[in-house]
């Protein structure tokens, strides 16, 4: 092996080396922006988590202040949401269901 086939080797090396360092920059780059996300998105989520406490607080004592239960209204209204969610859940699954029984019959298969 010739000294030029070498030097272009280690050109080639070298090329690759700083195309593989920049785009190492540019990840880094993307992660501390992310990291910077998840914290303002993270200081968002206490502040609306303190801020709907608050608001509860003042549910409750206005409810009371009327003459009514406000933990048992916020319990039934837990339940109705939970009831809505079961039955959207069970919707999304039988269609999910119904569309892999057809995939199925109609013989489609996934290489891998």
């Amino acid at each position: 092996m010739g000294l030029g086939s070498t030097a272009k080797k280690i050109q080639s090396l070298s090329d690759r080396a700083e195309a593989m360092y920049k785009q190492v920059q540019k990840l880094q780059q993307r992660v501390t922006g992310l990291e910077e996300k998840a914290e303002e998105t993270h200081e968002t989520v206490t502040r609306m988590d303190h801020q709907l406490s608050e608001q509860r607080a003042l549910l409750l004592a206005l409810a009371d202040e009327q003459g009514l239960d406000g933990e048992a209204i916020l319990a039934e209204a837990a339940i109705d949401d939970a009831e809505r969610e079961a039955a959207a859940d069970a919707d999304a699954n039988s269609a999910t269901n119904t569309d892999a029984a057809s995939g199925a019959a109609s013989g489609d298969t996934t290489a891998e």
